[in-house]
């Protein structure tokens, strides 16, 4: 899959930019708050729906203006893809594919996959467990529709299960009964499907972390989940009244986690910050492999956006090594500093573009 053009109208602190991309490196230039990093969510949106930085559509919309419109035209294989997004204040967006509209905007999930590797990936070791769900849903949902399905039933059965379990009056024994059956065939079905991905993305990770590396640590990523006690429906089951007691559900795949490990202990207390950002982008290019195994011709377009911030010179090498190999498909990459896309650019024959962002302005160099 390649973007050839992308048009951005509005987003942001952009107030217009069509760029004509290159189909293997596009590297972004210049300083932080520019607007380097919305060309980046821009695209991203186009292939995800949102962004992946704001959690109201109505907050990419720029200042002063009243609707933003995106279009993103594609190559995948010897196929023309056209994708648009617009929306005004107040309304509903739309978004369209060939000029037809979505009725279901989860149509739309997988078919541009995307790998976005950002700061704020630290979180899936040093956040919350919903971070690191998160990441396994969202991979997941690019490739299997009806996964997206089962987690809608799953958390519809769960947010019913926990209203009765807080209500003053005692709960439908027969009703609670109903949606614990739900929460565990869906919550079944959900965990088998998460265990299968983390087993194929495990490997993959410790590959790529020790090629960064080079060989001086070694991660490991482990999947846990309640499920693994037994039939969940049991599970569930079995600490009813505790449940109760505390007016919400204790046990289920919403408790779901990855366990990260750096030489046997866990990332989050003993990684130092290189170590952990290095975990976090071999987490994310192994992500890629995966997305890329699993989709056979459609290779993810990978966004690096500010990576090489806290790491050291020899990873930043390595990196770039991996990254501007033929393995990786198009890539776009964000910096405020020339010299790493110099050095990028460097290792090897290929087609690039180097664009400069000031003020939300973007000019090809």
């Amino acid at each position: 899959m390649i973007l050839q053009r992308l048009s951005i109208v509005n987003y942001k602190n952009i107030a217009e930019a069509t760029l004509d991309l290159s189909p293997k490196i596009n590297c972004f230039i210049g300083h932080n708050g520019a607007g380097k990093t919305n060309v980046l969510d821009a695209v991203y949106f186009l292939s995800f729906c949102h962004s992946a930085y704001s959690t109201q559509d109505s907050l990419v919309i720029r200042h002063d203006d009243e609707f933003f419109m995106l279009e993103g035209r594609y190559l995948d294989g010897q196929e023309e893809l056209m994708v648009t997004c617009g929306m005004k204040r107040g309304a509903k967006k739309h978004f369209k594919r060939n000029k037809k509209e979505y009725k279901r905007l989860s149509e739309h999930i997988g078919l541009i996959p995307i790998v976005l590797v950002s700061p704020a990936d630290t979180l899936l070791v040093e956040g919350s467990s919903d971070e690191r769900r998160r990441l396994m849903d969202q991979v997941i949902a690019q490739l299997d529709h009806s996964y997206i399905d089962a987690l809608n039933r799953y958390n519809k059965a769960l947010q019913q299960r926990n209203a009765m379990l807080k209500a003053e009056e005692e709960p439908d024994a027969e009703l609670l009964g109903l949606w614990e059956e739900q929460m565990a065939s869906e919550g079944e079905r959900i965990f088998a499907k998460r265990q299968q991905f983390v087993g194929e993305l495990a490997p993959l990770l410790q590959h790529f972390y020790e090629v960064i590396a080079e060989g001086h640590e070694r991660v490991t990523l482990s999947y846990t989940s309640h499920c693994q006690r037994g039939p969940l429906l049991d599970v569930i089951r079995r600490d009813r009244m505790k449940d109760r007691a505390v007016g919400y559900s204790l046990h289920g795949i919403h408790r779901d986690d990855l366990e990260m490990l750096l030489d046997g202990h866990a990332m989050r207390r003993e990684g130092s910050q290189g170590q952990l950002k290095t975990f976090v982008i071999a987490l994310k290019l192994a992500q890629f492999e995966f997305l890329k195994r699993s989709r056979a011709q459609a290779t993810p377009l990978l966004l690096l956006d500010d990576i090489f911030d806290k790491l050291d010179a020899r990873r930043v090498e390595q990196i770039v090594r991996l990254v501007a190999g033929e393995q990786f498909g198009q890539i776009f990459i964000t910096d405020t500093n020339r010299d790493h896309m110099d050095q990028i650019l460097s290792h090897g024959d290929f087609d690039y573009k180097l664009f400069h962002v000031d003020d939300g302005k973007v000019s090809a160099n």
